[in-house]
């Protein structure tokens, strides 16, 4: 099989002058990868390129996939995904994922960032104190999830758990969420990339469905980010999260 002209114009916006790594050792693989990646997938839906490449650095964080997202952040910074961008998609990772897994990714951003010329710290985005945290946190957790369903969730919540309730509220929403540098909702459409990426988190992803249409993400826009990441998370994630999708926002509906 040979590259398409669409492949090959493709990835040489994405990545101009540079050959694939593994085209001298894996010229096969390279070939049916790149055909399928950068011609027949981005020929569906209609993300613009920043949207498409942070949600895929996003999921590539979740699934570990380093070498990838190292070369998809340097095409993602040539397309003009702003060193921002690149650091709130990465900080907004700590809360799904973890900082375990998080910390090589931010070193390699850091590395990736200076390569590029851009000078560290990135002016900061935080717009919460340690006073107002977790009442903010609490007022977007509210705005993205729904007021009724954090309210339940609060209620039926066991005393000795609360505090992982004030968490989410104080941390995973008060420090995280309500940063600037990343709109709202392109904000959920990155937490629906890791958690789908994750794996095992259908309960999550379900939720967050719900929390991009309660924000404005429509179901045609959820499935070009399913879609998107498909190349990269493989088959069996991509169809448990077009399960969820069809289950909480049925094609007929958005028709």
């Amino acid at each position: 099989m040979s590259p398409t002209e669409t492949a090959r114009r493709n990835h040489h916006d994405l990545f101009p002058g540079q050959l694939p790594a593994l085209a001298v050792t894996d010229p096969e693989l390279v070939e049916v990868f790149n055909n399928f990646a950068f011609d027949e997938v981005l020929s569906h839906g209609r993300l613009d390129a920043r949207t498409r490449l942070m949600v895929q650095l996003a999921s590539l964080i979740a699934s570990q996939g380093m070498r990838e997202y190292r070369a998809l952040l340097g095409a993602a910074l040539t397309v003009g995904v702003t060193p921002v961008e690149v650091k709130e998609l990465v900080y907004q990772a700590v809360p799904y994922v973890g900082m375990g897994k998080v910390s090589d990714f931010l070193h390699a951003t850091n590395d990736i960032l200076k390569e590029f010329g851009v000078e560290l710290p990135v002016p900061g985005q935080s717009t919460t104190t340690p006073k107002d945290r977790a009442e903010k946190g609490l007022a977007i957790q509210k705005e993205i999830i729904g007021a009724e369903s954090i309210d339940g969730m609060r209620a039926a919540a066991a005393s000795d758990e609360m505090h992982i309730q004030d968490y989410l509220a104080g941390n995973c929403f008060g420090d995280y969420l309500t940063r600037t540098g990343i709109d709202v909702p392109r904000r959920e459409l990155l937490t629906l990339s890791m958690l789908i990426s994750l794996g095992g988190c259908e309960p999550q992803v379900r939720g967050h469905v719900l929390a991009n249409l309660n924000v404005g993400n429509s179901r045609g826009l959820m499935l070009d980010v399913i879609t998107q990441l498909l190349p990269y998370i493989g088959y069996p994630r991509t169809l448990n999260a077009l399960r969820i999708l069809n289950e909480v926002a049925p094609a007929h509906e958005d028709q």
